[in-house]
């Protein structure tokens, strides 16, 4: 059986992939929902009105809260993944990360209690970054741990799919309720919906994982053992430089989704005036060619390198930066359509990959940790405050400068891959 075309290892490892990949599918859907109710409507809902601009970015910046809670989560839950086990761990964050979206769900707006609307959706936001913070690590090991020898690109794009299959069902459930409702409807209830149906989706996300076995990176022998300190400890202490250039690593895949998504969504239907459901209809069609870009990279990954696939990556990163002006603001719906496929494809490329690289930075014993600080710091600096400063950007310089942001996180990204060494991921140990 050709080793890089046989299914004989998918078979046998179904249910670790398919959890791995239900369980991000649900995160991103609770994550994802929420920066598409802050592109359309939680500006005016749950802000105060001093200008329109102002309301989208109070918005904006309730998102970025997220970010700054994911560190956060990476290390709580890390701490635990890295002591306990990876299952129970996961089971936590993926709790955590439902009850935070449901919640959002029944929230009174600013018109009805004032300040304490933004507070309570800010403290709910806050939740969610916990639980998608100590999401991502886990599920990464529970499928690259998993792996036989020359299939952990493969199998680490499992839990990278989860990314566009919450996407699809996030921003699809938001067109079908827009084509649905009228925009008052839509308003006033429909944008709840999408919130308050998570509650299904995280029940289906925790029957799988309850009835998985969990990983044996954590016998305590030999590379598996328990570490003596607490693992935050020892991972500052021994593995800090992997830990920065994992970071740097992840900059760029954060920096293209959030533009080409929320910011885009936002941007194009108040700036360019776009119906919302076309522009929905367009990122939906774009989303498609992210999975593609992470199928085609975790393939080449196990073919040469995942760190030769993200530097490619991050090369066309750049070039999708520099091409963002003048595309999506071309005036034209199929231009911006095709710099959504060009920019989304990227953003596979320099995200499938990640799953495999990250965790093969660091021994198990801190593995969880290492792999969900990296990629969550990663996310601060590449896309937490990346709509925010987009909207900034753009109203004092126009989209191109929005494009240098992209061009910058890539070249970031391309510093902490040259910085790791090229013999990492034979070296790697479960």
């Amino acid at each position: 059986m050709d080793r890089l075309t046989g299914l004989a290892p998918y078979r046998a490892n179904a249910r670790v992939l398919v959890a791995s990949l239900v369980g991000t599918a649900v995160e991103f859907y609770d994550f994802y929902i929420y920066a598409t109710a802050t592109a359309l409507v939680f500006g005016p809902l749950f802000f105060p009105a001093h200008s329109a601009s102002a309301q989208q970015l109070a918005a904006y910046a309730s998102f970025a809260i997220a970010f700054l809670a994911r560190p956060i989560g990476a290390t709580f839950f890390g701490h635990f993944g890295d002591r306990v086990g990876r299952k129970s761990t996961l089971v936590a964050s993926l709790m955590l990360m439902g009850g935070a979206t449901v919640a959002i769900g029944f929230l009174p707006t600013y018109q009805s209690v004032g300040w304490w609307a933004p507070l309570l959706l800010c403290v709910l936001r806050f939740g969610q970054g916990l639980g998608l913070g100590g999401e991502w690590g886990g599920a990464a090991l529970l499928a690259v741990e998993s792996a036989p020898p020359g299939w952990r690109a493969r199998f680490g794009m499992f839990p990278q799919l989860g990314a566009p299959l919450g996407f699809l069902a996030a921003n699809g459930l938001f067109l079908v309720l827009s084509g649905v409702l009228d925009e008052a409807q839509f308003v006033a209830w429909g944008w709840r919906l999408p919130f308050v149906l998570s509650s299904v989706l995280v029940g289906l996300g925790l029957w799988i994982r309850f009835k998985l076995t969990d990983s044996t990176a954590l016998d305590a022998s030999g590379h598996g053992a328990l570490p003596k300190a607490i693992p935050l400890v020892e991972l500052f202490g021994g593995y800090l430089r992997q830990t920065i250039a994992g970071t740097f690593a992840v900059v760029a895949c954060f920096a293209i989704y959030y533009l080409t998504t929320a910011f885009a969504l936002g941007y194009g239907t108040t700036a360019l005036g776009y119906d919302r459901q076309a522009f929905l209809s367009v990122q939906l069609f774009a989303i498609l060619f992210m999975a593609l870009g992470i199928v085609v990279a975790g393939y080449a990954a196990d073919r040469w390198s995942s760190r030769a696939v993200l530097v490619i990556g991050s090369l066309c990163a750049i070039g999708v930066g520099l091409a963002m002006g003048p595309m999506l603001g071309a005036g034209s719906l199929g231009v911006i359509g095709l710099f959504l496929v060009l920019g989304l494809f990227t953003m596979g490329l320099v995200y499938g990959p990640l799953a495999a690289l990250l965790p093969q930075l660091f021994p198990a014993r801190v593995r969880y940790t290492g792999s969900s600080i990296a990629f969550n710091v990663g996310g601060i600096l590449g896309g937490g405050f990346a709509p925010a400063l987009a909207q900034g950007l753009v109203d004092k310089g126009g989209l191109a400068f929005v494009g240098l942001y992209i061009s910058g996180a890539a070249v970031l990204t391309l510093v902490g891959l040259l910085s790791i060494a090229r013999h990492t991921e034979r070296d790697f140990v479960v």
